[in-house]
């Protein structure tokens, strides 16, 4: 699915949010090594799961052709500084939601891109018929958790000890999502 563009004026920073393109493949394969690489508030270590240019292209080639999936970038001056995708599922039971994720490179959180990703995507799902949007974030994101709270998600379950961190510690992962 393609979304027209929208601009955002935050703390002083501009930036974009609009659907991916092909020409973003590669900047995509290289931002999302390096938000890895920055955060373990995501799934992946550094390098781990890694997409490379025409793995990216597929990507956005299947979402931007199927309805029930979007894949939006955030720009500052040219630059992709985030992006998100929500994907949904083709099995007529779960027809009705999708699952969203995000990321942000750790040089641009504070600006609301995260949130005004969330925001296009939730407006997305509620004008084509989607009833639910489903997520995964670590118990410690306290911003995050705060953050899709005040976008109508509610805490559905916890996955116990779900993740291990460098610290050698396991963490849960808090399921959420918001039914419309």
């Amino acid at each position: 699915m393609i979304l027209n563009k929208q601009e955002f004026y935050v703390n002083g920073v501009n930036y974009t949010v609009r659907s991916a393109i092909d020409k973003d493949a590669k900047d995509l394969s290289e931002i999302r090594l390096q938000i890895d690489g920055e955060t373990e508030n995501l799934d992946r270590e550094k390098g781990e799961a890694f997409i490379d240019i025409p793995g990216f292209e597929q990507i956005i080639k299947t979402d931007t052709e199927n309805p029930r999936n979007l894949f939006l970038v955030a720009v500052v001056r040219d630059r992709i500084v985030g992006f998100s995708r929500c994907e949904g599922i083709y099995l007529n039971r779960f027809a009705h939601k999708v699952e969203f994720g995000v990321c942000v490179l750790k040089d641009f959180w504070g600006y609301g891109i995260g949130k005004n990703l969330l925001k296009e995507s939730v407006s997305w799902a509620d004008s084509n018929r989607i009833k639910k949007i489903t997520l995964n974030v670590l118990e410690t994101n306290d911003k995050a958790i705060t953050l899709y709270r005040k976008l109508g998600f509610e805490i559905e379950g916890i996955l116990k000890k779900d993740k291990i961190l460098s610290d050698g510690k396991y963490y849960n992962t808090i399921i959420m999502g918001r039914y419309k």
